[in-house]
């Protein structure tokens, strides 16, 4: 197939690589450059988010994505608690913390560390709990003769430091209220 497999490249591998194909109406050219990356993780372009916030009772994915080459092993740890994969904690291969059924004890300081060959580096951000939104009055079916208007309503309950935003979609399109204000009308009441 033409095709050229190298293992366990070196910096020596490093250069320009020339395909030639040849046949006998002619010969054509193609080049490539392989370029052999290695450095320590750093978190300097992409460092975790200082606050999360996650929802009692649901789950929440704290990312790790620290540059590195190659592919640095990752640990976590709550404080000066080191984390390892339990029922409601898992560590993800890409360096993710997963965690499950939050609770205010989940509040605090999450470390990721980053290790390779290379060397080590690591980024903390701070885990808070907030109340997980409901929703405590869910629209109804509604029949109306062809003509009429329908009303439906959604009512919400939510942590009071975070903002609320109700989205209507219909057959899984949102409704642009903007664009079809002829057609809907939005009533907010507080």
């Amino acid at each position: 197939k033409g095709e050229l497999r190298m293992q366990s490249l070196s910096f020596d591998d490093a250069g320009m690589y020339q395909c030639i194909a040849e046949n006998k109406h002619g010969i054509i050219y193609a080049n490539a450059e392989l370029k052999i990356v290695a450095s320590p993780p750093t978190f300097e372009l992409n460092p975790m988010k200082k606050k999360i916030l996650a929802a009692k009772g649901g789950r929440v994915i704290i990312e790790c994505k620290p540059k590195a080459a190659p592919k640095p092993k990752f640990s976590w740890s709550k404080g000066t608690e080191l984390l390892v994969n339990g029922s409601r904690i898992r560590i993800w291969d890409d360096g993710s913390l997963e965690i499950i059924n939050i609770t205010k004890l989940d509040e605090g300081h999450y470390t990721c560390f980053a290790e390779n060959n290379r060397g080590k580096a690591n980024s903390t951000g701070v885990l808070e709990m907030t109340e997980a939104t409901r929703i405590t009055l869910a629209p109804l079916n509604v029949d109306v003769t062809v003509g009429e208007n329908a009303t439906m309503q959604c009512i919400a309950s939510h942590d009071p430091t975070l903002d609320l935003t109700f989205i209507w979609s219909l057959n899984g399109f949102v409704i642009d209220f903007e664009k079809e204000h002829e057609h809907y009308e939005r009533n907010v009441m507080v």
